[in-house]
């Protein structure tokens, strides 16, 4: 005999023979989650000799899920050995329960197991899931670009408030932050440039280095980076937060383009506004740089502001707002596609805003390297 706890009113477990050679399966005492129940360890030894299986409850005062539990255990057990059992001396309730328990079968893939899989299949899975992710991508892609045409002939259907708010959100409310920046990355261009150039009394040249480099390239990239993780997230979470809430959907019902009624004037939004924070942050990284190279290298204001003016050509600065467009529709593009492609729940939201960021970051990046190469190549 094999007894869990010495207390009578503690869950017991005796394991007998019968005089038939059936294992008999005692069960008395106080069966109920959070006390000392016995493991079905001490039954598994024993159940493998055995033919059949028998019950005796007749001292079980109390039970709850656990007796379940460990009955169903001992079930699969016998199952899996081809053993019979006699369960008329449980309580009905239980037989009832356990009937119940196996006229409905587990669903496949309800148990969170871990599955040994190969490495030749985990590369087929994310070669399966990255092509499921790209014909999504091309999809919205053409679908926005369908919705642009129908905005260039007048005939797509979005509220012009709708876009007022966007270019005012997107524009003037973003000054601050890209003031900040702006003005931080010439000054620390200036500080970088300047101890270089000192070593070989060439500090006037911080002016052409913090210009060029503002006016080419850090001022569209800074602001696109800053108004990726600014807008780009609001635009994911926006989009993410009206799924949950099934207002995209009334949308659909109502026969009114998604695409056309929030995604276009976002769009449109950033596109417009872009290119005037691109000139902002130029013009604010320069002050950056002048602030350094007046005050710290004793610069006159005249001096520093001619030779920026000599450096800086007009092809950097058109070049780098129009980097800036491209940037500003690669930002809402990237946030309102995450947000279409947000799940239903909250925590999906925060993992499309995520994915917003990241996707509009690296978007960024990949577009600022081709056009290093074309501006190259046609000598701009």
């Amino acid at each position: 005999m094999t007894k869990a706890s010495p207390s009578s009113t503690a869950a017991e477990l005796a394991v007998t023979r019968t005089a038939t050679g059936a294992l008999l399966l005692r069960l008395s005492g106080r069966w109920n989650l959070g006390g000392n129940l016995p493991s079905p360890a001490a039954v598994e030894a024993k159940v493998t000799s055995a033919t059949r299986v028998e019950f005796d409850a007749v001292g079980l005062t109390s039970w709850d899920t656990s007796a379940l539990t460990f009955l169903t255990h001992v079930s699969s057990l016998c199952k899996a050995r081809g053993i019979a059992e006699d369960r008329s001396g449980l309580p009905p309730g239980i037989q009832r329960l356990l009937a119940l328990a196996e006229a409905v079968p587990e669903r496949k893939g309800a148990r969170a197991e871990d599955e040994d899989e190969s490495l030749l299949e985990r590369i087929g899975k994310a070669t399966l899931s990255s092509t499921d992710e790209l014909r999504e991508m091309l999809r919205f892609l053409g679908e926005v670009t369908l919705a642009s045409a129908r905005l260039l002939v007048g005939r797509a259907r979005y509220r012009k408030s709708d876009l007022f708010v966007l270019i005012q959100q997107a524009g003037a409310e973003a000054m601050g932050i890209v003031t900040l920046i702006s003005f931080l990355v010439g000054l620390i261009l200036a500080f970088v440039g300047a101890v270089q150039l000192q070593q070989f009394g060439a500090t006037i040249f911080v002016a052409d280095l913090v210009g060029i480099a503002m006016v080419r390239e850090m001022g569209a990239m800074m602001t696109g980076i800053v108004m990726a993780g600014r807008t780009g997230a609001s635009y994911a979470a926006q989009l993410g937060s009206m799924k949950v809430t099934q207002e995209i959907d009334a949308l659909t019902t109502m026969g009114i383009s998604p695409l056309e009624f929030l995604v276009l004037p976002r769009m449109v939004a950033l596109f417009l506004m872009m290119p005037l924070l691109c000139l902002y942050s130029d013009f604010v990284g320069i002050l950056g740089g002048a602030a350094v190279g007046i005050g710290m290298l004793d610069l006159s204001p005249i001096t520093y502001y001619q030779q920026t003016a000599a450096a800086v050509s007009v092809g950097n600065l058109v070049g780098g707002i129009f980097k800036a467009s491209v940037y500003g529709v690669l930002i809402a593009v990237s946030g309102c596609l995450r947000g279409m492609q947000s799940g239903s729940s909250s925590s999906a939201v925060g993992d499309a805003t995520t994915s917003a960021v990241v996707t509009s970051i690296v978007a960024i990046i990949v577009a600022c390297g081709v056009f290093a190469v074309l501006f190259y190549i046609l000598g701009i």
